[in-house]
């Protein structure tokens, strides 16, 4: 019995000094803004930080083994997954972009974007751009703390980025968010 409980206490004191799960989180940067919300700006690389392309009818598949089922199937349907980036360039998460232009399945574009320690985000945006060349959409759901916040999310493409060889442009994704609202009574 005593080997029972000192086991017990053992792997607690193992399980409290080192835990299985250290997930880093970066710090946030944030700005305030002057209705009360915040604004945070991600970027994603191109094509450094892309892992997964998949498009109807296209060859150019990322990795190049992937077997991305033909237009016919999936409607015109493009997938993407990616690195995300904080305005210091360091990676914070991941996000998957999901977009058709084709009228037969309805044209749409859906980011699905993951923060680790802080939680994930689903926007829709409409497919045609604004005059100032960005997209926008309501946040529709979110998970720990986007789970009570509302806004919307913009994306432009940005050609001109004057860093590495290896970038050709990145995808700027600026959220605007606010806490839920108070009901007035």
């Amino acid at each position: 019995m005593a080997g029972i409980v000192l086991g017990a206490i053992g792997s607690g004191a193992l399980a409290w000094y080192m835990p299985a799960v250290d997930l880093y989180r970066a710090r946030s940067i944030i700005s305030v803004q002057p209705n009360g919300g915040n604004a945070e700006i991600f970027h994603i690389n191109l094509p450094r930080d892309r892992i997964m392309v998949g498009i109807s009818g296209d060859e150019n598949s990322i990795p190049a083994e992937l077997e991305w089922p033909g237009a016919e199937t999936l409607g015109g349907l493009q997938a993407e997954a990616f690195k995300v980036r904080d305005e210091n360039d360091e990676v914070v998460g991941v996000a998957s972009r999901m977009a058709s232009s084709t009228e037969a399945s309805g044209a749409f574009i859906e980011w699905v974007v993951h923060l680790p320690a802080r939680g994930t985000f689903y926007v829709e945006m409409g497919v045609t751009p604004m005059a100032d060349g960005m997209r926008q959409g309501p946040f529709r759901a979110g998970t720990r703390e986007f789970a009570v916040l509302q806004g919307t999310m913009r994306e432009q493409f940005v050609s001109d980025v004057n860093q590495d060889f290896d970038i050709q442009g990145r995808i700027e994704l600026h959220t605007a968010l606010v806490g839920p609202l108070e009901d007035e009574e």
